[in-house]
Parts: structure tokens; sequence; C-alpha cells
């Protein structure tokens, strides 16, 4: 079970309690009073461990932003700090999903490894990971910048580029793997800069605490996330968003005045 993330095993935990709950013959003999109660809705299930984060504050975020100039994934940290793209949605990326003239990007797409040795595979997110997200100034750039040495690239490798169309990529054209990019790119650039050594999903960590602390609001927070319920939202950011208790007695205070 360690081996899951919190967030699935919680929704597993949950679905077999429903399930218990709903069993016929325990409905059945709770019609016909052969028993007082349900025993299953009683049951209580496991504490599930939130996921531990440690964002980057902003001044932390804009050192490794600018360590990483001129290096060969700075649009991908970029995508990650200022968008919140989880690393497999950035791989899955391709340049139809980007629209540089609106200023938007789809996510609709991603890049998994199947375990045991398996290979790369494109997938469709959840439901609630589908989004289109406009996309800030400096994310525009970096785009734009990395689109124009990408074609470089094309060039130098002429017959032996994979044309699949891909935004990150190899420099012949195929699917990156996520944990390459962490072990050679990623925690090198960590150590060169003195940071925190986080793991790559903190970076889409910090750009939830980055907004919410501005008093960014949670809903708009959730979208560009991709999560399912502002609630999860809420439950995992909570820290980071400013004076609500403050907020709240002052709004009170407006009303009534």
């Amino acid at each position: 079970m360690s081996t899951h993330k919190p967030k699935l095993i919680e929704e597993f935990v949950q679905q077999i309690q429903e399930a218990l709950e709903q069993i016929p013959h325990i409905q059945e003999a709770l019609e016909l009073r052969l028993i007082p109660r349900n025993p299953a809705a009683s049951a209580r299930p496991p504490k599930i461990r939130q996921e531990e984060i440690t964002p980057l504050d902003a001044q932390q975020a804009r050192l490794l932003l600018e360590a990483a100039k001129h290096d060969r994934f700075e649009c991908l940290y970029i995508l990650s700090l200022t968008c919140g793209l989880r690393m497999g949605e950035s791989l899955g990326l391709k340049w139809s999903d980007i629209d540089l003239d609106a200023g938007t990007l789809r996510v609709h797409r991603q890049v998994q490894r199947i375990r045991d040795g398996g290979g790369l595979v494109f997938s469709e997110p959840k439901n609630a990971s589908r989004r289109t997200i406009d996309l800030p100034q400096r994310a525009l750039e970096a785009l734009r910048s990395y689109r124009k040495r990408q074609l470089e690239e094309q060039l130098r490798a002429g017959g032996k580029w994979h044309d699949n169309g891909l935004v990150f990529a190899s420099r012949k054209g195929t699917p990156l793997d996520a944990q390459n990019i962490v072990n050679r790119y990623f925690k090198p650039l960590l150590r060169r800069t003195g940071l925190p050594d986080i793991r790559w999903h903190d970076l889409r960590h910090t750009c939830a605490t980055l907004l919410l602390s501005r008093g960014v609001h949670p809903k708009m927070v959730q979208h560009l996330m991709g999560h399912a319920s502002i609630q999860l939202t809420l439950d995992r950011y909570s820290h980071w968003i400013p004076s609500m208790g403050r907020a709240t007695a002052e709004g009170m205070d407006e009303a009534l005045t």
C-alpha cells in the first residue's frame, strides 16, 4: 500500500466502505428488523496521512529560474512553476495543444512509464485534470524561445527526427523520461543553487502556494491545478491562504456598519 498515492488509497477505502454499507443481505436484514443496525456503517476507515509538501518560497523560486536560464529544460521549469503542470502533463504536451497567439494551453494528455521495465505510454488524464489554462507572459515567452530552439534541433537531426509534435522531446523528437530529467538535470540544479532537495512535484505545489499566498481565489487555483474539487485544494493548501480569520471578521464588520 505504501507505494500508492494517499489520495488514491483514500478513494479506494471509501469505495469499499460504501459497498459494504449497500450489501443486499444486510439491507434486507435491516428491513426485516433482523438486525438493529448496519454493522458496516460504524466501521472506521484507516486514517490517510496527507502527502507532505515542501514548496519553495518566492525568493527560492526566483533563484531556481535564474539558475535555469539557458538550461535545456528552462521552459519545463517555468511551466511547472507558473502553470502548476504535473510532469507527465508537461511531457505529454504537443504543439497543437498550445495557442501562442491566444496565450492558452490545453491539458488532455500525459506521459507515463509502465512499471516493471515497461516503456513510455500516452494516456488521458482524469476528467478534472483536462483543462485549458491561460499562460502567464513568462511562460509564453519561454515557449516561443523553446520552439525556435527545437526547430533548430530538428534541422540538425534531419532524417533521424521523429515528428511526434511533442513540445518537450529528445534531440531526436522522441518522448522524454521524467525520472531521467529529475536525476540528470533537476537534482543537480538544486545542488548547484543550494536549494532544498525537493521533489519535482513540489514545483507544482510551489505554483499553488505562491498564488494562494497572494490572495488568488482558491477556485481559480483549483482550475489551474486540475483538482477534482475545491475541497481538495483547500485541504492541501489551507496553511498558505493568508489571514482567513481576519478577513472574515473584517467582512462582518463591514456588513453591519
